[in-house]
């Protein structure tokens, strides 16, 4: 029995939920997936899924099986970037996690994919608090800092927020000259994906922190739309100046209340802590560093 070709088609028919997807991943027939993990599930004397028409579902034993296998792919990986690193050549697969936020980024990871054309670059973008370890991650790069002993830490510059709208919709509206002014305005806000609060604009008045219940003209939980909204002249959004600063140089966006608005958000790149960092991770934050500053860093 192919054990690694069994344990991955469990793993991939878990996360997909289903035998065909899982198929499609891998290059093969749901029919296989299927006959793979029944041979996994004699040899183990265990059911690892259940079954229906409409979809599968992890068991208590399967959902503890795939922990393990995640540990065991892990484990591949380690010994991977070990020869790797005897070699000194960045190379292999590089399973990286990112905010949403991350997205706006990828000028920077195709610059780098580009640079480094034998890493296999994976990138998962989400805004959940992921298990570095347990889950595979050779790096994450969140914002702010996640407290883990086990894994090392390299914080990045960051950025910091702007309040922005559209000139057609402060040539109707009127531009407001103090942060109070925001309540007779049209405010677009941003809902945390993961917590379902809104995200607070961090105002100031005199110098010191203004709480205003602002109005919610409009609610969303992505970036994207939030920035579309503003384009298209619906109201006032607060967003990162890396997300803005190409709207705002062509003109579609105006800054407002700029000294009003003070805050700043850190990224940072997390991989799990070795006495040898790996080629390929090293060449990862080396790079990230290079392009988005660094703020030093810190062993966990």
């Amino acid at each position: 029995m192919n054990y690694f070709g069994a344990l991955e088609a469990f793993v991939q028919a878990a996360e997909t939920r289903s035998f065909t997807e899982a198929g499609r991943r891998l290059g093969v027939s749901s029919s296989a997936i299927g006959r793979s993990v029944a041979r996994l599930e004699e040899d183990l004397d265990v059911r690892l899924f259940h079954r229906s028409t409409r979809a599968i579902t992890l068991t208590a034993e399967g959902e503890l099986f795939l922990e393990r296998c995640y540990r065991i792919f892990s484990e591949l990986d380690v010994a991977k970037n070990e020869l790797s690193q005897a070699a000194g050549k960045p190379q292999g697969r590089l399973r990286v996690g990112l905010p949403q936020l991350g997205a706006h980024l990828m000028r920077h990871l195709i610059e780098f994919q580009q640079r480094f054309p034998e890493i296999e670059l994976e990138l998962d973008f989400s805004d959940r608090l992921v298990n570095v370890i347990e889950e595979g991650f050779d790096a994450v790069m969140r914002i702010g800092d996640l407290d883990d002993s086990r894994l090392t830490i390299r914080r990045l510059d960051g950025y910091r927020h702007r309040l922005v709208a559209a000139p057609a919709y402060l040539s109707r509206h009127g531009t407001p000259t103090h942060p109070t002014e925001l309540t007779d305005h049209a405010c677009l806000r941003y809902r945390y994906p993961s917590t379902g609060k809104l995200a607070p604009w961090p105002l100031l008045a005199r110098g010191r922190p203004l709480y205003l219940e602002l109005p919610q003209s409009a609610v969303t939980n992505t970036v994207d739309s939030l920035l579309d909204m503003a384009e298209a002249g619906l109201g006032i959004a607060l967003l990162p100046d890396f997300i803005v600063e190409d709207a705002v140089a062509s003109g579609r966006l105006a800054v407002i209340l700029n000294k009003h608005v003070r805050d700043h958000r850190s990224f940072c790149i997390l991989w799990p802590s070795s006495r040898h960092t790996s080629p390929k991770i090293k060449a990862f934050v080396d790079f990230m560093a290079s392009r988005l500053g660094t703020a030093g860093a810190l062993q966990g």
